[in-house]
């Protein structure tokens, strides 16, 4: 049978490097930001390169689950979401019928990189609030991965998802060619420009943040909801 894998993260996370390490296992086929058309039709927001976003997806959230849930010969299916993508009307009845992960990062850190890409940013804009609300359909013991934990050894974090999940390890997850994928989204240009260079994941080192009142205020208001999921974190290092 395949083993389904859903890793739920904010924005301006690890979630593309995530991505590459676990495409490059042989035996996984992946699938990145399913729910983003069905977010951009749904909320008219203006992002970059929208009406190819568009164009390339479901942009109804209903189809874009059955698309997710049907039948594939992969060995494993790793599907990377947003949970910002995650928006009121969508329900979660169908979320616990893969194996999910969540992924933080301390909001102040998220927040500060968010701006230098978008304009503004809001709560709802970086993903935890939503990644709280997953705990509603999720089990008590749903693996947290907390950023800063994972990048100062992801071995160990990978190996022990990889025997939670019941599939065999390979060191393949830690390193990947450069350059694009096929299974990129069509938004890829305009946003993975460092993963593009990258060849694995990026030593851990503390990150200066200097936010304005706003985006201060932002990351404050999201902190709630980070400290309840880090308190849940995987504790490997």
């Amino acid at each position: 049978m395949t083993v389904r894998v859903a890793m739920w993260s904010g924005p301006r996370n690890l979630s593309t490097a995530m991505m590459r390490a676990w495409e490059n296992r042989p035996d996984t086929e992946v699938v990145d930001e399913p729910l983003y058309a069905a977010y951009l039709a749904a909320t008219g927001l203006e992002h970059p390169g929208r009406e190819e976003v568009l164009a390339s997806q479901p942009t109804d959230w209903h189809e874009a689950v059955a698309g997710l849930l049907a039948p594939t010969d992969a060995a494993v299916h790793y599907v990377k979401h947003m949970t910002h993508h995650l928006l009121p009307g969508t329900t979660l009845e169908w979320v616990p019928a893969a194996r999910n992960v969540l992924l933080v990062r301390d909001p102040a850190e998220v927040v500060a990189s968010y701006v230098r890409s978008r304009e503004s940013c809001e709560p709802e804009d970086i993903g935890l609030l939503q990644q709280v609300r997953l705990l509603e359909v999720l089990p008590d013991d749903v693996p947290v991965l907390d950023a800063g934990d994972f990048l100062r050894d992801p071995e160990v974090h990978l190996r022990w998802l990889c025997d939670w999940l019941g599939i065999g390890w390979t060191d393949r997850m830690l390193s990947w060619p450069a350059g694009p994928r096929d299974s990129d989204g069509v938004w890829a240009p305009h946003w993975y420009d460092a993963v593009r260079r990258s060849t694995g994941f990026e030593p851990w080192r503390p990150r200066p943040v200097e936010l304005g009142a706003h985006d201060a205020a932002v990351a404050e208001a999201c902190r709630p909801a980070y400290d309840l999921l880090r308190e849940r974190r995987l504790r490997l290092v």
